[in-house]
């Protein structure tokens, strides 16, 4: 579990940087109130711009003056991208060869350099935390407690601002973002369940949790690209066991 004290430190970091969303009700009829916390008014359109902009924030100047670089299907990439063009350092993007052109095109305004490699090949890169040439400051899109701190600010407002709300559900991918809300709302207000969700062309958690261990399943892709993977990572899995209700898995329709 992260921290509280280190998600409200956080939260102080990353307040010129990152956006206080808004909660706003679904108005659709339903067994239950809905409502939409909307991370996509972000300057990168995601949260992604609080992880890596809390992870920068921590990094010595020395470190990050010899750059910066992140593996990524797009929206991490923009997040390091857009901190990285802010600081004056450089930036590179280890993308999959399947992300779109449009996330690729957004990389590349915000200044970065990028790297397509195959899809196996990129998901390694989470693993192994290393690529061939690359130096300075390697800013993890999940697994990284900075990281996650910079995500459960999203938990924070969520509490501030819907405090009777009974579950929080999340989108699901390496688990960074599930990781960092779910910290916050157990050390917070422990009677509310957090939910993954993941879709069905990339869903390694919800097996995972039946078995009580990582499982690996079946990777489809789809246009789906941002989150999902072949498998969850071992320290990720024992995150999203101890904070997390269990795992909803939408079908692609």
């Amino acid at each position: 579990m992260i921290p509280l004290a280190e998600i409200r430190a956080a939260r102080d970091r990353i307040a010129g940087a990152a956006l206080r969303t808004p909660l706003v009700r679904l108005e659709v009829e339903a067994p239950a109130e809905i409502w939409l916390k909307l991370e996509n008014l972000q300057p990168i359109g995601s949260f992604k711009i609080r992880g890596a902009s809390n992870r920068m924030s921590l990094a010595p100047r020395e470190e990050i003056a010899r750059g910066v670089w992140t593996a990524s299907a797009g929206n991490m990439a923009q997040g390091v991208a857009w901190n990285a063009k802010r600081l004056g350092v450089p930036c590179t993007v280890v993308v999959p060869d399947t992300a779109p052109e449009t996330k690729r095109a957004a990389i590349q305004r915000l200044g970065a350099r990028i790297i397509a490699v195959p899809f196996a090949e990129w998901f390694e890169v989470f693993r192994t935390r290393t690529y061939p040439g690359l130096d300075g400051l390697f800013v993890h899109a999940f697994s990284d407690a900075a990281v996650m701190a910079g995500n459960g600010t999203i938990g924070l407002e969520i509490l501030e601002d819907l405090p009777a709300v009974d579950a929080i559900v999340i989108p699901y991918g390496g688990g960074g973002l599930a990781a960092g809300i779910a910290s916050a709302v157990r050390q917070l207000a422990p009677r509310i369940l957090c939910y993954a969700a993941e879709v069905d062309t990339a869903a390694p958690l919800a097996p995972s949790l039946a078995a009580g261990e990582p499982r690996a399943t079946a990777h489809r892709v789809s246009f789906v690209d941002g989150i999902g993977g072949p498998f969850v990572f071992p320290e990720m899995f024992a995150l999203a066991r101890d904070l997390l209700a269990g795992s909803l898995v939408s079908p692609l329709v």
